[in-house]
């Protein structure tokens, strides 16, 4: 098996350190010498944590923004459904990612260069609520997207798809909605 480059190594290894005592606690000067590097060759690749982070994170801000886009041109009980269904396959492919963002989201999406983030999910809210302009059902939608990022992490099993979209809308979808 080929060797990882070193900025390979350095996307794994901070994204177990990440996980493990979070994106606050990690430290440059850790990650690197776990990698085997100095921080100075590990600042060479990338600018800092935040650009750690913005890498490891970019395949699933890639398929939040291709979600987005789907969404849009939906509406009504296929918007939310869509929009829940698309979300948990979102977050069941990207676990660690997920965990990262809604693990300290408050703090990751005031930070600039992940400002980009926020209206993609601030729209998936809204397609969660079913674009309803009651703020319990956009609250709702938000509570639901920080549950599910939380605790597929550690979950699995073949029917946890399926389980988590019931769930979803159970929460999401009123009685009225459902006929």
């Amino acid at each position: 098996m080929p060797r990882r480059s070193t900025r390979d190594e350095i996307l794994v290894v901070a994204a177990a350190q990440f996980a493990h005592v979070g994106f606050k606690g990690a430290s440059l000067q850790e990650i690197a010498a776990e990698v085997g590097c100095s921080k100075a060759t590990l600042l060479y690749h990338f600018a800092g944590k935040d650009a750690i982070l913005a890498a490891l994170i970019a395949p699933a801000a890639e398929e939040l923004a291709a979600l987005d886009a789907r969404l849009a041109a939906l509406d009504g009980p296929e918007l939310q459904s869509a929009a829940i269904e698309g979300f948990v396959d979102l977050v069941l492919r990207h676990r660690q990612e997920a965990a990262l963002i809604y693990g300290d989201a408050a703090r990751f999406l005031r930070e600039p260069a992940f400002a980009f983030l926020r209206p993609h999910i601030d729209n998936l809210c809204a397609a969660l609520a079913g674009r309803s302009p009651d703020p319990a059902d956009c609250l709702a939608a938000e509570v639901l997207l920080g549950g599910i990022a939380g605790v597929v992490i550690d979950k699995a099993g073949e029917d946890l798809r399926e389980a988590l979209v019931a769930v979803a809308k159970r929460a999401l979808i009123t009685p009225h909605d459902k006929d």
